[in-house]
């Protein structure tokens, strides 16, 4: 079911020359084609051409289990292009004169104060340079209900962890680095968090679908829906709460977010000068020279663009400031394991829309392949455990060192698998197994199912083996 945005001929003109020019197709039959591969349920995507004219579509259900269409005033949650709202409320600050940008954040939240990251600077934290990783980004701190402090209390629990590497030696992407940030805004402009953002940058950019999530239901805002076993499962509650608002919690409709886009290039001073706009957009550091303030940097393509993830949502935003094109894809599905998987469905329609060349994705075959290897192992381990009961009377006769080494062998390997499952895994992914399990619910339970499922099979061999043997015949 599709919902076409009110457009001008200017604008139904642009798109046609935008197809014809570029041999690439035409952005809705591209969306025909990839959307039932990609499983979304909705989409909505903006563009911006000549620095004003703007495009807006939508296509879909904003829920499956109640049907009702995606339209223009339909707001996503942005996931990390959030990011890029909180790196412009600091170079506010910044221009008020409020906010030193190479000042150290013990500056501002006295909390810092004589801690392994007081001496982080903001400019440190806007480009992910402060030495905080991204596993300990993505460490949930617990909302607490007893008041409204959430960033205040995030920030001294930040506070107190030893930063995985030295600040200002490399460069990692880290949520903490935002969070922080987000409580920072609030100390030096005296308003929460959500109140400075949707006061000082959404009511001047005109966003009138967008606010500040605050962790409740929004009967307006799309439903995210999370990959289960090649379906796309509607959530039942919203996954972003004011704690984590300033790295991930804006929500926006794909018309606002470009009228947010085409300001960001306009080269006016407004809802901040021309110079902070394009100083957010170029390299932080020596140490930065792919990510500006709360964008990351293409200088080959020369495009500036951030993507977005949240549990049931994912969303790209890029812009080409130099021919003041840009482009916002909005999805309210999350990406499966090589099935489901929404990238190319996001990175076709920028393409098409900036007049960027793209081939798609590389091949997914091996995401494809641990994913059902994971889907096997526990049942395999089942119809193992199965056939060790049917032949257990084999297990007892094992003697001798190699019937011994037979035996616990198994549980040896099926105990290092499971750590290395549940204890490297989410390290490799940077991410812990709550929160793989939050985004994509299938790959938690499996990999969880995985790693017990393998030792309980070993551990049941052994059983079968000591505990029925017949006891020796006395003399």
């Amino acid at each position: 079911m599709t919902k076409w945005f009110s457009l001008t001929a200017l604008a139904f003109g642009f798109a046609v020359t935008l197809s014809a020019n570029q041999g690439l197709g035409s952005i809705e039959d591209f969306v025909e084609r990839e959307m039932p591969n990609s499983g979304v349920p909705g989409l909505a995507y903006g563009i911006v051409t000549n620095g004003n004219a703007i495009v807006a579509r939508a296509r879909g259900v904003s829920n499956v289990d109640t049907g009702t269409v995606v339209t223009e005033d339909t707001p996503f949650l942005t996931g990390s292009v959030s990011k890029s709202f909180t790196a412009l409320a600091i170079m506010q600050l910044m221009e008020a004169e409020k906010i030193e940008l190479d000042a150290p954040v013990s500056d501002y939240l006295p909390v810092f104060a004589e801690r392994p990251a007081g001496g982080v600077t903001i400019r440190q934290l806007l480009s992910h340079t402060s030495g905080f990783s991204t596993f300990q980004g993505n460490a949930s701190h617990k909302d607490r209900t007893d008041d409204g402090d959430i960033l205040a209390y995030q920030a001294a629990q930040i506070a107190q962890e030893e930063p995985a590497y030295s600040p200002g030696t490399r460069w990692e992407y880290s949520n903490h680095n935002y969070k922080v940030l987000g409580r920072v805004i609030e100390v030096v402009s005296g308003q929460d968090f959500a109140t400075y953002i949707e006061s000082r940058i959404m009511e001047p950019a005109e966003m009138r679908d967008s606010f500040v999530s605050d962790g409740t239901i929004n009967g307006d805002m799309a439903t995210g829906h999370r990959p289960w076993f090649g379906t796309k499962k509607a959530m039942t509650f919203n996954p972003s709460g004011p704690g984590s608002a300033p790295q991930g919690g804006i929500v926006a409709s794909a018309a606002d977010l470009a009228r947010y886009l085409q300001l960001m290039m306009n080269e006016k001073d407004d809802i901040l000068s021309a110079a902070g706009k394009q100083a957010m957009m170029q390299p932080a550091s020596e140490l930065s020279p792919y990510y500006g303030f709360g964008w990351f940097l293409d200088e080959e393509k020369g495009t500036v663009f951030h993507s977005g993830s949240s549990p049931g949502f994912e969303a790209l935003a890029t812009m080409k400031p130099a021919e003041k094109k840009a482009a916002i894809v909005l999805v309210n599905a999350g990406s499966g394991t090589g099935f489901g998987e929404t990238i190319q469905l996001r990175n076709g329609i920028t393409a098409r829309a900036l007049g960027l060349a793209y081939h798609g994705e590389t091949s997914r075959t091996w995401q494809k392949a641990l994913f059902i290897s994971l889907a096997l192992l526990p049942i395999i381990y089942l119809l193992s455990m199965v056939w060790a009961y049917r032949y257990r009377a084999a297990l007892r006769a094992k003697t001798g060192p190699f019937g011994l080494f037979s035996l616990w062998f198994p549980l040896v390997t099926t105990v290092a698998a499971a750590i290395f499952i549940l204890v490297a895994v989410p390290r490799i992914f940077g991410a812990s197994l709550a929160t793989i399990g939050l985004f994509q619910p299938d790959v938690g339970l499996l990999l969880i199912a995985t790693a017990t499922m393998g030792v309980l099979w070993a551990v049941f061999r052994l059983i079968l083996a000591y505990f029925g043997k017949a006891a020796p015949e006395q003399v």
